[in-house]
């Protein structure tokens, strides 16, 4: 990019207080943008959340911001991250389904109220540290998958739409978690080592359970076997997500056999378990999905064959898409897919491009 050019364009970094984004603001800052850092403060320590290091993040977050020789402020969105992030968690697993808090907090808070605010603030771009690749194609933006297949985040972006895409930044998405760190050290950027942030985005590593109960009652029920046999309690069904088997405390009636929650009767109050990994039970060849946004604006033309992947941790599968009417969508997969949980993200690519993606639906 041209420095001088981009000296008059004015950027926005979310900074977390992680390796990432400061990388992101360090490199835009080099490339000759106009860079500011801005905290995103969506969460205060609550009694239940023992681990919500957000004094350390932002604290972190400005002195990263100094070293690179930036304005640092913080904006409060407590108020829109509870309305629209843990209001559709806690509306999610009231309905028995599992929701992706993640998803939902780039579309409503990152690239949501954050990016209004900013561009409202005089910005022309805002910039994350997503290991994402936004390019211009010849006819509309095309989200990418990162440089780095490992940390690749694509999957949690593609309810992006074209509006958006000309407005954001994706600065380290051209390179390895690795080189970010080396880049970070090199700069002497105070968070180069820092561990990477795990749990619910922006509140930091807590139970998920523990969270939830300050929202759903616990009622304990029966786990049952596909056969209809008790082996079990659960300690709420709300709390426990199709494919799981940790966490089921079954004890010794089924021995060294491995458990897995194939279905969850809300009516009933009861958690279904299919034994062992390979059981046809728990696999699915046909998925329906809805919400689905296509990146570029335009819906496909239909059978559209694709890839697709239902979980963030997993390769992309071939399958075909086919849609069924104005709101639902029926992807057909070659290979059967393991644990279709309804509510989780189900994300279409075409090789290294991001299409979009939806919500399953069953």
């Amino acid at each position: 990019m041209n420095k001088i050019l981009n000296a008059r364009k004015r950027v926005m970094v979310a900074l977390s207080g992680g390796v990432d984004s400061s990388v992101a603001a360090y490199l835009l800052k080099k490339q000759g943008f106009h860079v500011e850092g801005v905290y995103i403060h969506v969460w205060s320590a609550e009694d239940y959340l023992s681990d919500c290091p957000w004094q350390e993040d932002i604290k972190i977050a400005a002195e990263a911001a100094e070293v690179i020789g930036i304005r640092f402020r913080s904006i409060h969105l407590e108020d829109e991250y509870k309305s629209r992030v843990v209001e559709y968690m806690v509306e999610g697993y009231s309905a028995g389904v599992t929701p992706n808090p993640d998803v939902m907090c780039n579309q409503e808070i990152k690239f949501g109220v954050f990016l209004k605010w900013a561009m409202q603030e005089g910005a022309e771009y805002v910039a994350t540290g997503h290991y994402a690749r936004n390019e211009l194609g010849i006819t509309d933006y095309e989200l990418r998958k990162g440089l780095d297949k490992n940390k690749d985040q694509s999957y949690f972006l593609y309810t992006l739409t074209q509006d958006k895409l000309a407005k954001i930044l994706f600065p380290i998405g051209e390179y390895t978690k690795p080189t970010v760190r080396k880049i970070a050290k090199k700069a002497l950027l105070p968070n180069w080592n820092r561990k990477d942030s795990q749990g619910i985005c922006f509140i930091g590593k807590v139970e998920l359970p523990k969270f939830l109960q300050n929202y759903i009652k616990p009622k304990k029920g029966d786990i049952i076997t596909t056969d209809g046999e008790k082996i079990g309690e659960h300690n709420g069904i709300f709390y426990y997500t199709i494919g799981q088997r940790h966490g089921l405390h079954l004890g010794s009636k089924t021995g060294s056999e491995v458990y897995y929650i194939r279905e969850k009767r809300l009516k009933d109050n009861v958690i279904v378990v299919a034994k062992g990994e390979n059981n046809p039970l728990l696999y699915s060849k046909k998925i329906t999905a809805i919400n689905v946004n296509w990146i570029s604006g335009e819906e496909p033309e239909f059978p559209l064959a694709a890839l697709a992947k239902i979980r963030y941790r997993q390769s992309e599968e071939i399958c075909k898409i086919e849609k069924i009417d104005d709101k639902r969508y029926r992807v057909i997969f070659a290979k059967p897919q393991f644990a279709v949980a309804p509510g989780q993200s189900i994300v279409f690519y075409k090789k290294e491009k991001c299409l979009g993606g939806g919500i399953m639906e069953s």
